[in-house]
């Protein structure tokens, strides 16, 4: 049972309660379709009903709920055509941001990745799956602002909202963990060394490798 959250800052409070729903989210206990009860919510978290209505509204800014009409909000559904189609979609973007990024990193950034890529394997070798997964937003957001396009950068966060959730149950598995950190290698070498084209093709190969990893999840679930 969740414990009642006691005295945070006022208004750090929605943000506390967000992430606690979320965490609640990816652990299962709030399944894709599920409907949030506000009322429910609130005696859970030993709090009133607008501190949970503000955490609800953090939660579908990142793409994990979503507002129905006349009906309340519910845990984000999709179909696998449109989880499918939204990889697709990903991997043409993120190809276009790694092109671009190799183009324009500095040394700097080639610490900040380096660091990322060591902090991803500890995370493995930990089996740490949430460190893992927000390092590898953290990664993916990085190879975005190098690519100096504000519009792929709109369009590529837009996808990955609307896959938080499949995205994160992704990488419950050590073995998905490593495999797919040895694809960000290849990507950040390939965008160190200024080789575009490469750079391009490494970032599309992850996103389909994750798209295949969904499929293979969703059939092992059958």
């Amino acid at each position: 049972m969740t414990q009642p959250i006691s005295d945070p800052p006022a208004q750090g409070l929605p943000r506390t309660i967000a992430e606690q729903l979320k965490q609640l989210i990816y652990a299962g206990e709030f399944k894709a379709g599920d409907r949030l009860n506000e009322a429910a919510l609130a005696v859970r978290m030993g709090t009133s009903r607008g501190p949970i209505r503000e955490a609800i509204r953090i939660l579908a800014g990142i793409g994990l709920v979503t507002a129905v009409m006349n009906r309340g909000v519910f845990v984000r559904q999709l179909s696998m055509r449109e989880m499918l189609e939204i990889y697709d979609l990903r991997a043409l973007v993120f190809g276009f941001a790694a092109e671009r990024a190799a183009e324009h990193i500095t040394d700097a950034d080639r610490k900040k990745f380096e660091a990322l890529l060591d902090g991803m394997d500890q995370a493995c070798g930990a089996g740490d799956s949430d460190r893992y997964y927000n390092l590898n937003l953290e990664f993916h957001e990085s190879i975005l602002r190098l690519s100096n396009s504000q519009r792929a950068h709109q369009l590529y966060d837009g996808y990955v909202k609307e896959l938080h959730l499949f995205r994160r149950q992704n990488f419950n598995t050590p073995g998905n963990m490593r495999r797919s950190n040895v694809e960000h290698r290849k990507i950040y070498e390939a965008i160190s060394k200024g080789t575009n084209a490469k750079a391009r093709t490494q970032a599309e190969d992850h996103i389909k490798a994750g798209r295949q990893r969904l499929l293979q999840m969703v059939d092992d679930r059958q």
